[in-house]
């Protein structure tokens, strides 16, 4: 039997606040090759959630504490979809279907979800970065996140800066 005693939600705080990421997880599956992934994910405002996509899996995504918003988008960047899922909101969960480019905002720091998704675990195949969105690190990652923080469907990706 695995417990998971709320002051988990906590510790993933904690450790969300001193790394760079600004998010921490917490694995329940076993290992990679597990067909099922579960983890805890607890997030701050600040952590870049690059848009990506699963291209055969979908994502399953319980809020725990707080409140996200998720976007979706079609190839090119523009806003599909707006969801506001978590405390303050009618919704509890989110799945996002397969093949769907999205992405998340914690509302607050120490936004915590339950993500289960199809595994196994493949770093080279899980997920697909877009294209239009800049990486990790990057110099407009902050640009964007603030974009992100508006952005209505309709609205499409801001081009990146010239380096």
């Amino acid at each position: 039997m695995k417990l998971l005693p709320y002051a988990l939600l906590d510790e993933l705080a904690a450790s969300a606040t001193a790394s760079t990421r600004r998010r921490a997880h917490h694995n329940i599956h076993a290992n990679p090759a597990d067909p099922v992934q579960r983890f805890i994910v607890v997030a701050h405002p600040d952590s870049y959630f690059r848009p990506h996509r699963h291209l055969a899996r979908a994502e399953l995504a319980v809020i725990l504490r707080g409140r996200v918003e998720v976007l979706t988008f079609d190839k090119h960047g523009r806003v599909t979809a707006r969801y506001a899922v978590g405390e303050g909101t009618a919704n509890l969960a989110y799945e996002t279907p397969a093949a769907t480019w999205h992405t998340l905002i914690a509302a607050a720091n120490g936004a915590a979800f339950l993500e289960v998704k199809q595994g196994p675990y493949d770093p080279a195949t899980m997920s697909e970065f877009a294209a239009w969105a800049p990486a990790e690190g990057e110099p407009s990652v902050a640009r964007f996140q603030q974009w992100l923080r508006t952005a209505v469907p309709g609205d499409a990706a801001p081009r990146a800066e010239p380096g």
